[in-house]
């Protein structure tokens, strides 16, 4: 297979699915915030022109047996940047996929991943399937022909494009498409790179499934012991007597509201699709996980009222707002009723751009999702890291740090002539494994890249959000890279 991908391979797509809640399209969105933070450099036009476009897109129709009739399936990948390789971005199954919805996807993946410094391009993928209505057979069926459309027009591979999951799919498809490309990709020794979220017996990493739920509590964190910006708001430092609504309940705002509620802070309302359950004294998280695996819904459980009206429910008074299920979920409409002093965005484009000027415009801080939900592009980035470097994170070193460690504790109980006890001398000489390795360089991505975003709108007057902020830098780091190969000046 080559190892880059061809050139401009766009093709007509059917017109686009209905707007949620008439608002403004999700793209226009995305370049809109991207045209915001674009006046505020000194790049020339052609350079902001070329890494605003989207540089490739497939539409693809193929056809599927299922039921025992043959089904005509539609599906999308787009690659936004080629700036850096390979192109990176999950792949969505839902009713709702649309061109424009995975060009602007891959055109966050790009600002994304260069925001936190994982050098890979933007790229996303969709099938238009509800995978409720599909057998696990007949789904391994759709996901291992695209896979194999993908594979014909050379828009997947290691040093091409990598996938990873996204809404509706997870690590059972991800394994379906790594086996199929291997078929494929006969003696690639790097063949299990070609997309990431894959279990971890079949080349996952460690730390995956929770990356973009404890990604989001690293950048909330930062940003509530940010003593500069909460006296802007108003709030005390650290997560004590902050309280937080989550909307979604899938893996991402799981883990959010786990973390978060773990670190202190009181977790008042869960919303879902059909429906939310608010309890201002706090809700157990990890209770309301067990009732809602036992029932199949968050509605019912005993810990909390249960709000028939979910999305009402964003509009409830808290500290900090997660809405970690879809794009377009506060919008010109509700956006003027939203009570939240933090936004912090963990799913991709759920507040529209006229929503942002709303709630910039009330004093509310908006925590793009470029950054906050940016744990599962750095995590796939280990993985992908651990697949061609094919060893375990830890394996090389985990055996001798523990006897280093040993050997100093050793050393200070002979100093000192006390002794610890076997749970203190082992939670002391332990050495890191996988998972915590993974969660490190998660946490000091996270770290640095608040901050960074931090010293562009604390230093530069004109940017008024932080939004804002981290387009620009964002835009800087990609232009860096067009123009170290001297084809801008």
């Amino acid at each position: 297979m080559a190892s880059a991908p061809a050139a401009k391979r766009g093709s007509k797509t059917p017109a686009s699915t209905a707007i949620p809640h008439g608002s403004q399209p999700f793209l226009q969105s995305v370049n809109s915030y991207f045209d915001k933070a674009a006046h505020l450099t000194d790049l020339p036009q052609g350079l902001l022109d070329q890494i605003r476009v989207c540089n490739s897109v497939y539409y693809m129709q193929f056809p599927v047996r299922i039921k025992g009739e043959i089904q005509v399936i539609e599906a999308w990948r787009a690659e936004h940047s080629h700036h850096k390789l390979p192109c990176k971005g999950g792949i969505r199954y839902a009713e709702t996929v649309d061109q424009d919805e995975v060009q602007a996807l891959a055109a966050l993946m790009t600002y994304k991943c260069a925001v936190v410094d994982v050098p890979f391009g933007g790229g996303k993928g969709g099938i238009r399937i509800n995978p409720r209505d599909y057998t696990v057979e007949e789904l391994e069926r759709i996901t291992r022909r695209y896979t194999v459309e993908l594979i014909k027009k050379n828009f997947i591979g290691p040093s091409v494009d990598v996938p990873a999951p996204d809404f509706g799919t997870g690590p059972r498809e991800m394994a379906w498409i790594a086996d199929t490309y291997q078929a494929f990709a006969q003696g690639e020794i790097n063949a299990l790179a070609c997309v990431t979220g894959k279990p971890v017996g079949q080349g996952g990493v460690r730390g995956r499934t929770a990356a973009t739920g404890r990604g989001l509590y690293f950048a909330v964190r930062e940003a509530v012991n940010d003593a500069k910006l909460m006296k802007k708001l108003k709030l005390t430092t650290g997560f004590a007597d902050k309280t937080v609504i989550v909307q979604g309940f899938g893996n991402v705002g799981y883990h959010a509201a786990k973390f978060l509620m773990e670190a202190g802070a009181t977790v008042i309302g869960i919303i879902e699709w059909d429906g939310a359950v608010v309890n201002p004294k706090g809700i157990d998280v990890e209770a309301l996980q067990a009732h809602r695996v036992e029932r199949g819904s968050i509605t019912g459980f005993a810990g909390a009222k249960t709000v028939k009206d979910g999305l009402s429910v964003l509009e409830y008074e808290c500290d900090i707002l997660v809405p970690a299920a879809l794009e377009n979920q506060i919008f010109k409409e509700n956006a003027p009723r939203i009570k939240a002093k933090i936004v912090a965005e963990g799913a991709n484009g759920p507040v529209t751009a006229v929503a942002e000027d709303i709630l910039n415009k009330k004093g509310i801080v908006v925590m793009p999702d470029m950054f906050v939900n940016a744990g599962g592009v750095v995590v796939s980035y280990f993985e992908w890291l651990k697949n061609i470097s094919h060893v375990r994170f830890g394996r090389m070193d985990k055996r001798f740090e523990e006897g280093s460690n040993t050997r100093l504790v050793n050393a200070l109980e002979n100093l000192t002539g006390k002794s610890l006890t076997l749970s203190e001398r082992n939670l002391i000489a332990r050495g890191a494994d996988e998972e915590d390795l993974v969660n490190s360089g998660l946490e000091d991505t996270m770290i640095s890249s608040y901050h960074s975003i931090m010293e562009v709108f604390w230093g530069n007057p004109k940017v008024k959000d932080l939004r804002t902020a981290a387009f620009v830098n964002s835009i800087n780091k990609i232009a860096g890279s067009y123009m170290s190969l001297g084809i801008f000046p």
